[in-house]
């Protein structure tokens, strides 16, 4: 048996490959070779292109002023595929001598990102007291007529600096016999990406720059909005912070000055991250501190015409384009987060249900930033690592916590947004708010009347509106016939708004009369799916401890104490019993949800108190408190759909126990502090049932 001991012969075609595959488009390319600029010290970063049109003819050239690199550096670092140079740089925590910079190359093969852009490269560098080096690399002849890299020789010539002159030091690199030929739409979004290298609103130390020249059809960037002349016209803005288990944030709203009918607001919060099942801390995953800036738009016209936009097609198209959230490190992008195509955080896919509710990209501009020079001595932000192929972070546990984390910070900044969008729009809208179906009945059977058409029409509408009640009621008891009230509404809608266009602009009845009897029929059919729930003269104690009685495996296995005070108050209250004991179960489970997500797994923490009230302004009702985290949005925003500040809920608990309440023909109400004499421990939600009796 013979033994021989080999060692690895790369290829010379390795290099290639590093340049042509693993980097994706000339634009990464581009900005892959800006990103060397910035560890290298230097304040900005030139791209200028010229004869894109004629790859045989055309140019790119990237050029710096920072430290740039004398012969030996060039040999030992610049030639050498795979150097760990900058990692090692990193990891002693050494910032660069002008601007304290933390490098944020880690791989060593980013500068072989020029062969994606042409075969023939230009080096030209000088450093600090060192004479110009100038290295020219043909990739085709070079490393493509040879078998082994060992076999590739690159010529390092040394000489009295002609470019870098007198102490002037940089790096150049020219780019020629271009790859592609570049159109007008790449050279856009290769401006776009090179714009948006650093961080518009990083605030970092020796914030870097970055610019692209065209030296001809300079008209291809007509027309391209800078950053900062759109942020002026976001509405509603968010500093964030992520740190540990915590997210603290301040959000503004910020009207536009003609918007005379609604007010700023400024708000600060701090939240716990995640919910019971998945609570997140940060430092678990060595990331952190996390900051996020927020500018959210609002691209309805009637608002636009509001802030006197005057560019509407440009912002409009900025923002598809543009808009998104992208992530910096060390106020470095980390691409392609924000692109088009990687929709990072699934804003799309969670605004598919809830539109109006939640942002999309092009409704925002966003920065993730991830401060390097801070957390190095912690070691921290090393848990997210950077893909080989420059495209984004490894999809490891750590990624995943850190995309949760920021998808729950924009959760919470939607819920503020949500609030003054909604003021916006009952200030400007031409008509109030109403109450869906019932309302717009109201006003068919006027014109019916007026058209003297009762005697056709009027039977229908009454069957409508009682079997809509009556639909309205038991959908709310139970979930489990598969249907959603929002849908039964919105069908019924549409079958009241159609019926009321007939009824004024038809003269012949038979058509009416079909549309009419057609909506009868279609709310009958789901009144037949649902069982009815009966209304009857019920105890509010006997409600409570049935509602309780079903909760108390729930109420043990979370750890939960269910404080009794001495029953001094009971009442009797006309209701259907069902509707009330689940709403009072909506309630309870509210409250365990969010003491779980204060208090964690805590034994003899969390605790829940349930209590009869016999005048609560002038009326009966059953409270629900708890010593969780408390309400921080007021009560006529908590009771919308859709409103929830728990990750992925849906938001329609409190919704449905308001309408609950109301088809009872009660209430729900939130009671401050002062209204209701309950234990000092109880300092969290404080929710009621109010029943029409008076006391």
């Amino acid at each position: 048996m013979k033994t021989r001991k080999v060692g690895f012969k790369p290829r010379a075609r390795l290099l290639l490959l590093l340049g042509d595959q693993l980097i994706r488009d000339p634009g990464v390319a581009v900005f892959e070779l800006v990103k060397n600029a910035f560890d290298a010290d230097s304040p900005a970063a030139t791209v200028t292109m010229s004869r894109l049109e004629d790859p045989s003819r055309g140019q790119i050239i990237v050029e710096d002023t920072g430290v740039g690199m004398d012969a030996d550096t060039v040999s030992t670092v610049w030639l050498e595929p795979g150097t760990d140079n900058r990692i090692r740089q990193k990891e002693r925590g050494e910032p660069t001598p002008k601007y304290g910079r933390i490098p944020i190359g880690e791989k060593g093969v980013g500068r072989f990102a020029a062969h994606k852009l042409g075969n023939i490269i230009r080096l030209i560098t000088r450093s600090s007291g060192s004479p110009e080096v100038v290295v020219e690399i043909d990739w085709e002849n070079d490393f493509k007529q040879k078998r082994y890299l060992e076999e590739v020789e690159i010529k390092v010539v040394e000489r009295i600096p002609e470019h870098f002159t007198g102490r002037r030091t940089g790096t150049r690199l020219e780019i020629t016999r271009l790859r592609d030929t570049w159109s007008r739409g790449m050279v856009r979004d290769l401006s776009r990406a090179v714009n948006a290298i650093s961080s518009p609103f990083s605030g970092v130390v020796g914030d870097f720059r970055t610019k692209l020249v065209l030296e001809d059809h300079t008209e291809w960037l007509d027309g391209l909005l800078d950053v900062r002349d759109v942020l002026k016209y976001s509405l509603y803005q968010a500093k964030c912070l992520l740190k540990g288990s915590k997210l603290t944030y301040e959000y503004k709203f910020t009207p536009f000055p003609g918007m005379d009918r609604v007010e700023a607001r400024k708000v600060t919060h701090s939240l716990i991250l995640g919910g019971p099942k998945h609570l997140l801390n940060l430092n678990d995953h060595n990331i952190g501190p996390v900051e996020i800036r927020l500018f959210v738009f609002d691209q309805d016209a009637k608002v636009l015409k509001l802030g006197e936009v005057t560019d509407k097609k440009g912002l409009k198209e900025f923002l598809n384009e543009s808009g998104g959230v992208r992530v910096y490190r060390g106020g470095i992008r980390v691409y392609d987060y924000g692109e088009r195509g990687n929709d990072w955080l699934d804003l799309g896919g969670r605004r598919v249900n809830v539109p109006t509710k939640r942002l999309s990209n092009n409704l925002l501009v966003g920065a993730v930033s991830l401060d390097i020079k801070k957390s190095v001595d912690l070691k921290f932000n090393r848990g997210l690592i950077e893909k080989t192929n420059r495209e984004g972070f490894v999809e490891n546990g750590d990624y995943e916590a850190f995309r949760d984390a920021v998808v729950y910070a924009i959760q919470s900044i939607e819920v503020e947004r949500n609030m003054d969008k909604r003021r916006i729009r009952n200030a400007y809208s031409d008509s109030k708010l109403r109450e869906p179906v019932l309302e717009d009945l109201t006003e068919l059977r006027e014109i019916v009347e007026k058209r003297k058409l009762t005697g056709e029409i009027g039977p229908y509408l009454d069957r409508i509106e009682t079997d809509f009640l009556a639909v309205r009621d038991r959908l709310l008891t139970s979930a489990t016939a598969g249907l959603s009230l929002s849908v039964v509404i919105h069908e019924v809608e549409k079958g009241v708004a159609e019926l009321l266009l007939a009824v004024e602009g038809e003269k012949a009845t038979h058509r009416i009369k079909a549309l009419a009897k057609h909506l009868a029929e279609l709310i009958e059919g789901y009144g037949a799916l649902v069982r009815r729930s009966g209304v009857g003269t019920e105890r509010a104690s006997s409600l409570v401890s049935q509602a309780l009685f079903n909760l108390e495996m729930r109420l043990r296995v979370h750890k939960i104490e269910l404080v009794k005070l001495p029953r001094l108050h009971d009442f009797q209250v006309k209701c259907s019993r069902r509707l009330i004991i689940s709403t009072i179960m909506n309630l309870i489970d509210n409250s365990i949800w969010w003491l779980d997500n204060k208090w964690g797994e805590a034994a003899g923490k969390k605790k829940i108190l349930v209590e009869q009230l016999e005048d609560l302004d002038g009326h009966k009702a059953i409270v629900v408190a708890d010593n969780g985290p408390g309400f921080i949005d007021p009560p006529d925003f908590l009771i919308e759909p859709f409103v929830s500040r728990k990750p992925d809920g849906m938001g329609l608990g409190l919704h449905i126990a308001s309408e609950v309440m109301k088809a009872q023909g009660g209430a729900l109400v939130f009671p401050d502090k002062g209204d209701i004499d309950l234990p000092k421990e109880f300092d969290g939600a404080v929710v009621a049932v109010s029943f029409k009796e008076r006391t």
